[in-house]
């Protein structure tokens, strides 16, 4: 199964923040294993260039450990978790921001929206 990707991104950084937000929202649990290299440029439909690429990154974001042997875990580490979905909560807030402002609306004016929706 391939995986539609945008443009506007690198797909690395596509497929490294699409693991990220598995593991967020628990599809991915602590401690498991993925695919290996192989598997998952199969399974998305990339280069396994690209997905080595992702596995390096996320090795380096500390979000995953490779085993000699054994493959490439999740962390078991929920602090580095805690500190990922910080860090995505944060980088979605700056986006958004950057888009309505973009468009010309106030913060002020999008939080009533907000407000309304919740």
């Amino acid at each position: 199964m391939t995986m539609d990707f945008s443009r506007d991104k690198p797909i690395y950084s596509q497929l490294v923040d699409r693991i990220c937000g598995d593991i967020l929202k628990g599809q991915i649990v602590l401690g498991d294993r993925l695919p290996s290299v192989r598997e998952y440029a199969v399974e998305t439909g990339v280069n396994v260039n690209t997905v080595q690429r992702v596995y390096k990154e996320l090795e380096a974001m500390k979000i995953t450990e490779t085993k000699r042997g054994q493959g490439t875990f999740i962390t078991t580490n929920e602090e580095r978790i805690e500190v990922l979905r910080d860090d995505m909560k944060n980088k979605l807030a700056e986006s958004f921001l950057t888009s309505i402002e973009a468009l010309g609306f106030s913060k002020e004016e999008m939080l009533i929206v907000l407000k309304n929706k919740a």
